[in-house]
Parts: C-alpha cells; sequence; structure tokens
C-alpha cells in the first residue's frame, strides 16, 4: 500500500461535548446570576433551552424527547415536593420553581445527543469489526 492510499481520518463530531458544556453553563446561569423576577429567569432559560435544540439537535425526536423529559420530571418533583419528601424555599407555580422545566428539558437535549453519538459509535465499531473477519 502507497503512502497516498492511507484512509483519510474523519474530524470527531464535538457537538454532544459542547451540548454537554452548554447545559452545564446554564445551571450555572441560574446560580449565579441576579434576575429581576422569577419569570424572567423562566423566559431566559427557555430562550435558551429551544436555542440548544435548534443549535445542536434540530430534530423532531429530540424536541419531543426534551419536552417529555421536561414534562414527566417536573411532574414527578411536583408529586415529592407535594407529598413532602421535600421542598422549595420559595416556590413559583404549582410548589415548583418556574425554571425547572427549562433544565429538564436542556438535560433532556443533551443526553440524547450524548445516547445518540454513543449508538452510532457503537454502530460504526461493529461494522468495522465485521469487515475485518
Amino acid at each position: 500500500m502507497a503512502e497516498n492510499d492511507a484512509k483519510p481520518t474523519l474530524p470527531k463530531k464535538s457537538g454532544p461535548y459542547i451540548s454537554s458544556v452548554t447545559s452545564r453553563g446554564m445551571n450555572l446561569l441560574t446560580q449565579k446570576v441576579d434576575f429581576a423576577n422569577n419569570i424572567q429567569l423562566s423566559l431566559t432559560l427557555a430562550a435558551l433551552s429551544i436555542g440548544l435544540w435548534w443549535t445542536f439537535d434540530r430534530s423532531r425526536s429530540g424536541f419531543g424527547l426534551g419536552v417529555g423529559i421536561a414534562f414527566l420530571a417536573t411532574l414527578v418533583s411536583q408529586l415529592l415536593v407535594y407529598n413532602g419528601v421535600y421542598q422549595y424555599t420559595s416556590p413559583d407555580f404549582l410548589y415548583v420553581r418556574s425554571w425547572l422545566p427549562c433544565i429538564f428539558f436542556a438535560g433532556g437535549i443533551t443526553m440524547g445527543n450524548i445516547g445518540r453519538q454513543l449508538a452510532m459509535y457503537e454502530c460504526k465499531v461493529i461494522a468495522e469489526k465485521s469487515h475485518e473477519d
């Protein structure tokens, strides 16, 4: 095999890693920045969550996953608070903080992207092993 016949290496996708960092940045935003009220915080996080989805996913299934995770996780959180397992110091809306679904949405998008990349990597490794046999 000549030097020019070598297989070109494909660039690595960094989408899920950047998405993870962005999601972590959103969590830090809620902790460090003082907003005038919780509605401003919730609207900012909702916009950032939709931006996170638009930047890194743009699929209907990803959006559905994020909305589903946000709904179910908020429901579980609300049930735990309602049953007295834990409580918030100042709930905004129906026993929970209003920004909580936005954080769950961003986490769902991030984990979905990481899972998709891991599945694609696994399929690629299996395909390479089958070609070697």
